[in-house]
């Protein structure tokens, strides 16, 4: 386990983590094992209007207020949710620390949720769900989450339909809250350059007077579904394409070769297969990618291009033909290894990202009950063989087991 942090428990069950940095700045979040998969089926975008409605005000504070608590310091407050969380972040000044925890603990734990702000906010969330819709290269990653996991909430859109956000009301979202925010499943992250005595003292002070809440969590995992491929037209001037499948979850002992084999074929660089072979090679798509999110019980991989339509074909030729050699040929000794480096690289050049670092150990200190050391990821990714490669790469490259969707110009 890493060496450079310090978890503390208080008697909710929420856990304290605290990474020391000596640094001026400092940031800290709320990570919350709540997100919209845990709505009920028929309430799509709950869970992302309550993050929205968290800064509409609180017993003390109007909105103004909570907007205005750490910019007047300089300091940043945000938040977002995805499928399985809901994360509140702040970055300030190192004298700022008690505001910051103040504020956030007022804001997820004391809102208000005014109807007057409700219906603001709805509009909002409207509107963004609008602009989405104008942006395909953002809209089929939802529409083909929810081609892979119909029927599931996992398939459901972050931000809900016109329909589901114009419903909701107080009594929704204190029901969600009463059966999500479990306290033992909430972790409140700091890094800054501070004694570790100050930053249990304070979070006893603002975070050890929470009620505690041991709601059960109840996901179901997805079902199976058969493999699917649609073809949609948009009013749109390009088409834009996703290919891929449900994949491991974060459990699973093959998320780390899929990690290494996604960042190898479409993953961040210029150098990827993909990227090499399609628009560098052949110049017909200027965006191609790949991308690997592992789940508490399934996971999803997926390509994603934008080209012309008359391109399409030829693209996924060229595409089929990179998954054919990863299926039916082994990574060599140095092909392997300049994977392997690439990769290590990336993440140790991530760690400059110090409010990434931090969400990213609170959400593993979630998942596994655990943060590994760099170390310790850096041995789990070279310990990935060739024939672990390989097996993989047979089973989530399967071109027939791969869903397909295409929005093509009308």
């Amino acid at each position: 386990m890493r060496t450079d942090h310090q978890i503390f428990t208080l008697s909710n069950g929420i856990r304290i983590l605290f990474k020391p940095a000596k640094s001026t700045i400092s940031h800290c979040c709320l990570v919350i094992n709540a997100g919209s998969r845990d709505e009920h089926p028929g309430e799509p975008g709950l869970a992302h209007f309550i993050e929205h409605l968290l800064f509409k005000g609180t017993q003390r504070r109007t909105t103004n207020q909570i907007l205005n608590r750490l910019e007047v310091v300089g300091g940043d407050l945000n938040a977002y949710t995805t499928k399985e969380y809901t994360c509140l972040q702040a970055s300030f000044l190192k004298s700022h620390l008690e505001r910051a925890m103040d504020l956030l603990q007022d804001i997820a734990f004391f809102s208000t949720f005014p109807k007057e702000e409700m219906e603001k906010e709805k509009k909002v969330i409207l509107d963004e769900i609008a602009s989405y819709e104008d942006q395909p290269e953002e809209a089929i990653n939802d529409d083909f989450e929810s081609m892979l996991f119909a029927g599931h909430t996992l398939g459901e859109n972050i931000l809900g339909t016109v329909d589901s956000v114009k419903k909701f009301d107080q009594k929704d979202i204190a029901s969600f809250i009463a059966k999500n925010y479990n306290t033992h499943e909430i972790i409140f992250a700091v890094s800054g350059s501070y004694n570790p005595v100050k930053v249990l003292k304070l979070a006893e002070q603002y975070f050890g007077v929470i009620p505690e809440n041991k709601s059960p969590k109840n996901r179901i995992a997805p079902l199976t579904i058969p493999v699917q491929k649609a073809i949609v037209k948009k009013p749109i001037n390009q088409a834009h394409c996703m290919l891929g499948s449900r994949a491991y979850s974060f459990n699973q002992e093959q998320k780390t070769g899929l990690l290494l084999l996604n960042n190898l074929l479409g993953g961040t660089g210029m150098s990827s297969r993909l990227n090499l072979e399609i628009r560098e090679k052949h110049g017909i798509a200027y965006t191609i990618e790949s991308n690997y999110s592992p789940l508490s019980d399934t996971g999803l991989f997926a390509i994603y291009f934008g080209t012309d339509t008359e391109k399409v074909a030829k693209t996924l030729k060229l595409i089929e033909k990179e998954l054919t050699k990863l299926r039916e040929k082994k990574l060599g000794l140095i092909q392997l290894a300049q994977a392997k480096q690439k990769f290590i690289g990336q993440i140790a050049l991530g760690e400059e990202n110090r409010m990434g670092v931090l969400i990213s150990m609170a959400k593993s200190l979630l998942d596994y009950d655990k943060i590994d050391s760099l170390k310790e990821v850096f041995f789990k990714i070279n310990k990935v063989t060739a024939d672990d490669m390989l097996q993989i790469s047979n089973e989530i490259f399967d071109q027939n087991q791969l869903s397909m969707l295409l929005f093509e110009p009308e």
